[in-house]
């Protein structure tokens, strides 16, 4: 039986990352998934995710995003993949505001941490979000945030790529395995699979959904897993207004909704629709019970609750829909840390469904945490013991 210096379990954003960077730096590093990455089962799908840089769920998740932006350049360079488009990003909200995202100061701190990192961007009043981007129906008491620099990432190419560099980097990957079990001792890490048995010095759990089932009773209740609808509406006229390079990606505090809107421009053509979303935290579900079709009337309702108030020149012609899963913590940040009770065992959950942009870097930082025992990044606001102090769940905390 091989022993290797690291595995990595499950291999989406997070995975795929990870052993990448674990396999060019030279480590001996096997990866498993249950399924065969990209796929459309976790949280990693969706043909595109935003990626801003002043992050309003906190200024200590930017220098992270900035170090992601690097590598995705790196990696476009080396493979010639289409990975990151920049399209500039507007935050649009209000004072009478209804909606809540991850933060309940989401635009105050988005401006505070473009300041705090020289990050550029502009602020702008209702006619001036009307006279530079049309397509959007503001009220006059709305204002927003624009950032040029940010836009959107595909996360099936970004995965795809990342895992073919480790293979060509010596990296053994067992698509279609399930793990089963493990087990940490002083020595090393067991894992066991439906096909066997595999040892390492180190083990890095990346299982997005999957992970709760993998943890002890202790930890399982942190990680609530929802099912979020992603939609793509057609426009009414042409879609050149909502392609890239007119269209910014969005994300937009309503003040009729509790939940944001985010949408990203149509990267498809007339046919492939623009993507526009929520989130929902009311409902807990597992990656095995979700209901994965979108139903005539939850097309319906977002269109006519989120979408025709906002984009009047999106149609109700709803060209795709499909369901992810987000896993959320009780104060939406991410876990990054060893599992207490065996420094051997790293767990990943860069999750609460901002967690995609900033993959590329956490990869890099988890390899350097296995091979060099710390990573370069701090990432001391993700460790467990944070949570000792918490209250109420997130779907609790303001009945989303």
């Amino acid at each position: 039986m091989t022993h290797y210096q690291a595995i990595v379990v499950g291999l989406g954003a997070m995975g795929a990352a990870a052993i990448h960077q674990l396999a060019r730096r030279g480590a001996r590093v096997l990866g498993v998934d249950r399924f065969a990455p990209p796929h459309g089962l976790g949280s990693t799908h969706g043909d595109t995710r935003i990626s801003r840089l002043a992050i309003g769920e906190g200024a200590h998740y930017t220098p992270i995003v900035l170090r992601s932006h690097e590598i995705w350049r790196e990696l476009e360079r080396e493979t010639g993949a289409d990975l990151l488009t920049t399209t500039g990003a507007l935050i649009i909200s209000s004072q009478a505001r209804t909606a809540v995202l991850h933060d309940d100061n989401f635009f105050a701190n988005t401006v505070a941490a473009a300041k705090a990192h020289d990050i550029a961007h502009e602020l702008l009043d209702a006619g001036q979000i009307r006279r530079r981007f049309p397509q959007f129906a503001v009220g006059d008491d709305e204002y927003a945030y624009f950032e040029p620099a940010a836009g959107f990432l595909r996360p099936e190419a970004c995965v795809r790529v990342q895992l073919d560099l480790a293979l060509a980097s010596g990296a053994e990957i067992h698509f279609n395995e399930r793990v089963e079990s493990f087990d940490a001792c002083a020595r090393a890490v067991s894992v066991t699979t439906d096909r066997g048995r595999h040892t390492a010095d180190r083990l890095v759990l990346t299982l997005g959904p999957w992970l709760a089932e993998m943890l002890d009773g202790a930890w399982r209740p942190l990680f609530k897993v929802s099912r979020q609808v992603l939609y793509w509406f057609a426009p009414k006229g042409a879609i050149e207004p909502f392609a890239a390079g007119r269209f910014p990606v969005f994300i937009w505090e309503m003040q009729t909704t509790r939940q944001g809107v985010y949408g990203i421009p149509a990267i498809d053509g007339a046919g492939g629709g623009v993507k526009i979303a929520t989130e929902q935290y009311r409902q807990a579900t597992t990656p095995d019970d979700i209901d994965r079709a979108v139903s005539e009337g939850e097309i319906a309702t977002m269109y006519e609750t989120c979408v025709a108030p906002c984009l009047p020149g999106l149609g109700p012609d709803c060209v795709k829909a499909a369901a992810c899963l987000y896993t959320v913590t009780p104060d939406f940040g991410f876990v990054i840390d060893t599992l207490p009770g065996s420094d051997r065992v790293i767990v990943a959950s860069p999750c609460s469904g901002h967690g995609f942009k900033h993959s590329a870097a956490i990869g890099e930082a988890l390899a350097q945490q296995v091979l060099d025992g710390q990573s370069r990044l701090d990432l001391s606001a993700f460790a467990f013991d944070r949570f000792r102090r918490l209250g109420p769940s997130p779907g609790d905390r303001d009945g989303r």
